[in-house]
């Protein structure tokens, strides 16, 4: 074959747009891997013109790490990014709607938007209550903490990781703070990770009280309810980590949704509604799977997801998704934390790890995060996961 005819054969292959909506775990994974394909072209768009480690999101409140990574250090060559949110999918039409008043086309969409706070209905908490959820409402987070006197009152309501870590963090900066659990503190660990947590709480000075339930808030207190009595709090900042929902894009944009509003999908992370969409991350509820929002499953599925996609590109069936889980590991200050190990479907196994060694370990986690996705940007498809989940029985999404 001449030269010539390599060029116009090159000139006349057909080329693909991929949308990837969202670049954190999952959207920054997928849109590395797609470029396998050097046909596809790809559009990330994000709200901010940076990837943000989410898992860092408390540091960066009380001022001891930064989450805020360049796209320039974790998205390959060839990836056009848009800073700006989706306001509308026209599935129909094969476009995205942005908040600008422009849009975008596309042949394939992947969905990976993440997921936002869910504030409970409790009287004074649309009014009063701040969270770490995303970086919008971190930023406007820590210009409270920052405002605040040394140890002023500080109420961290929601016993879940994230507000382990939350209650963890302030406490070693200096405020006195109260952990209102609203039942089982790090209800997702087994009891001897359970115990260590709450030891390791004590030890920062947190006051943790497991089973109080937050019924109104205030601006500067919080009222509670344990086993029936009623106790003012005063809170100079009260900070809901009362655990999270999906956006409310692909509901509004009639996409079918699960009762916390992820796009719900088949086994391999493609819309029941429409198979040039496909999902992945925390905003996405996968059809007989229950993955817990977090990185640990983010960045498989947005590896998946990307697969995904290409399969479908090269006219294949996308194969279903295949993940496990290893443990959770959740920081509480700067220099202990619990390492607790999993079974592959996530539920507590009896090793447990506890204090400096398992807050290296949370430490080289975060770190590991960010390589993962730097890799797969300078290799695609070097990324690898843990395969073969348990089959156990079904059990509710753990939101953390």
């Amino acid at each position: 074959m001449s030269t010539t005819d390599t060029t116009q054969e090159i000139q006349t292959v057909e080329r693909t747009h991929v949308v990837v909506l969202g670049a954190g775990y999952a959207g920054a994974m997928a849109a590395n891997r797609l470029r396998r394909n050097p046909a596809v072209d790809v559009t990330v768009v994000n709200p901010q013109p940076f990837f943000v480690q989410r898992i860092r999101l408390h540091q960066f409140i009380a001022r001891t790490g930064e989450p805020q990574t360049s796209f320039d250090d974790v998205l390959g060559d060839g990836i056009d990014v848009v800073v700006g949110t989706a306001t509308r999918i026209d599935a129909d039409a094969r476009r995205v709607h942005l908040g600008s008043g422009e849009h975008l086309d596309y042949d394939y969409l992947i969905y990976a938007i993440g997921s936002r706070h869910h504030l409970p209905d409790i009287p004074g908490a649309a009014d009063h209550a701040l969270s770490a959820s995303d970086w919008a409402a971190a930023q406007h987070l820590r210009e409270r903490i920052d405002a605040l006197e040394p140890g002023a009152p500080v109420v961290v309501v929601g016993g879940g990781l994230t507000g382990v870590e939350l209650a963890g963090e302030l406490a070693e900066r200096g405020f006195a703070v109260t952990l209102a659990g609203g039942g089982v503190v790090a209800p997702s660990v087994g009891e001897r990770g359970h115990r260590a947590t709450l030891r390791q709480l004590g030890r920062l000075g947190v006051d943790v009280l497991e089973d109080a339930r937050v019924t109104d808030v205030a601006a500067s207190r919080v009222l509670i309810e344990t086993e029936g009595r009623e106790q003012v709090l005063p809170s100079a900042a009260t900070v809901f980590a009362t655990g999270f929902q999906a956006p409310a894009l692909a509901a509004d944009s009639g996409l079918t949704t699960d009762g916390i509003g992820r796009l719900q999908t088949d086994d391999s992370l493609t819309s029941v509604d429409d198979d040039r969409i496909l999902g992945a991350g925390d905003a996405v509820a996968v059809q007989g799977l229950t993955l817990r929002m977090s990185c640990q499953a983010a960045e498989p599925l947005g590896a998946q997801v990307a697969e995904a996609v290409l399969a479908r590109i090269a006219g294949d069936r996308p194969i279903p998704v295949d993940q496990a889980f290893v443990a959770q590991c959740t920081s509480i200050g700067r220099h202990t934390a619990t390492l607790q190990f999993t079974r592959r479907d996530d539920s507590p196994a009896r090793a447990v790890v506890t204090g400096r060694l398992a807050a290296l370990a949370k430490e080289v986690v975060c770190r590991g995060t960010v390589w993962n996705i730097r890799r797969e940007a300078a290799h695609p498809g070097a990324f690898s996961w843990l395969r073969g989940r348990e089959v156990t029985a079904e059990r509710e999404p753990v939101l953390q």
